[in-house]
């Protein structure tokens, strides 16, 4: 059931919640600082090398239904718990000699992400009192930059000193200690029964009268796909809509360019500025550090601002992004904070014109899935391309090229999404 909203923040769960998420993004980039020694040592090219990133946005892809059996099995804990372990097998995997072991860690923990981007706003939602969901929310969105912020700022340094493979493994200590807190949480909220309290099992919310609530639903929860889906006419109806198409394509368009960027960053501004592994690093981390305060700033704006406000905000941190690093790339450090606006700030915009257009708790559910999955399918292709853009040309004109042309789509899609969800029609 949800909680009261008289009821206070359960703090112990915040806490594990806060410390997981630093595992929920920060394997997943942590490669990114010393491709190019990954590149020499296992003598691969630069598509090949984007291949790291591009495992676990698959896995995201593929693996949401999959996920929500696991959590509507094992309980919504439980189910937490199994994400933070698979995260710290795949980064031992991760560690093994050989390009294929790194893939294949690279796999198992996009497979166990995936879990935790789906139960995490489970967990908030049902947990947290829904006064403050959204600041609860937003410190969540918080820590899984600050996760990224850390294994970009610090993966380099580590690897000068211990070299790349180990680096890697030092980032498992967070994963530890997610385990082992959340671990202590089990232990205090286990009953006699044999379950854990409140399991998740998939009911829709409703409002008085059993009428659906998805509008009361906030949309800053749904940093994963919800675990239910649309089926039948209800799916056929979902697919019918053009401000489905829309909604894909804008997330679709923003995760490519956020994926591409991710991996390429400290190499790109390495060639680019001239910059050693540590400094390009560093440099790279801006575009997570400064998007834990962007979490807050599409909230913020939603409240005090007119509802397009946001969306031309975040339209305009992509293209300035984009744009600027193409063609002023001395300006790299001003161009990743707007850029941290964007991506932190992309999937509340995003996700709030999805719950307004949607009919019902299923409609929303379904639409939700259908939106995260293709549009993590296709932002799985970006690094690969970025990066054999690069190969094939020598340098990352082209590449920077592509994403300004992304940039531009998600703008148009987002914008005209907006406006089907500001009529009612779509």
């Amino acid at each position: 059931m949800p909680p009261r909203a008289g009821r206070g923040i359960p703090w112990f769960v915040v806490a594990g919640l806060l410390v997981a998420a630093l595992s929920m993004r920060g394997p997943i980039v942590a490669p990114t600082p010393v491709l190019r020694d990954i590149e020499a040592d296992f003598g691969i090219g630069s598509a090949t090398a984007g291949l790291l990133t591009t495992a676990p946005v698959l896995m995201f892809a593929l693996l949401t239904p999959l996920a929500a059996l696991v959590i509507r099995r094992s309980g919504a804990e439980l189910a937490l718990m199994l994400s933070l372990s698979g995260v710290l097998l795949g980064t031992v995997i991760r560690a093994l000699p050989g390009f294929g072991w790194m893939l294949a860690g690279m796999f198992v923990i996009g497979a166990a992400v995936t879990i935790g981007n789906i139960v995490i706003p489970v967990i908030i939602r049902r947990d947290v009192p829904s006064a403050h969901v959204g600041i609860i929310t937003a410190a969540y969105v918080a820590m899984l930059n600050a996760g990224s912020l850390v294994t970009s700022l610090l993966t380099a340094p580590l690897a000068s000193l211990i070299g790349w493979p180990a680096s890697l493994l030092a980032w498992s200590l967070l994963t530890v200690a997610g385990i082992l807190l959340w671990a202590a949480h089990l232990s205090r909220t286990r009953r006699p029964g044999g379950g854990w309290a409140d399991r998740y099992s998939g009911p829709e919310p409703r409002s008085e009268g059993g009428r659906s609530a998805v509008r009361d639903i906030d949309p800053t929860t749904l940093t994963g796909p919800l675990p239910v889906a649309a089926r039948g006419r209800q799916e056929r109806t979902i697919l019918r809509r053009p401000v489905t198409w829309l909604l894909l394509s804008a997330f679709a368009a923003q995760t490519t360019i956020y994926y591409s960027l991710s991996t390429w960053l400290p190499t790109l501004t390495a060639d680019e500025l001239g910059l050693d592994p540590a400094a390009a690093g560093a440099l790279a981390s801006l575009f997570q550090g400064a998007a834990i305060a962007g979490a807050f700033v599409v909230p913020l704006l939603a409240r005090f601002t007119p509802a397009i406000v946001p969306t031309l905000t975040i339209c305009a941190s992509w293209l300035i992004l984009t744009v600027g690093m193409l063609l002023a790339p001395q300006l790299t450090w001003l161009w990743l904070v707007v850029g941290a606006v964007a991506h932190a700030g992309g999937f509340v915009v995003i996700f709030t014109a999805l719950v307004t257009v949607a009919r019902n708790d299923r409609e929303a559910a379904g639409m939700s899935a259908l939106v995260q999955g293709g549009g993590y399918a296709f932002g799985a292709l970006g690094a690969p391309v970025v990066g054999a853009l690069h190969e094939w040309t020598g340098g990352w004109s082209a590449a920077l090229a592509l994403l300004v042309v992304l940039a531009v789509f998600y703008c148009v899609a987002l914008l005209a999404a907006g406006r089907a969800s500001r009529s009612g029609r779509g």
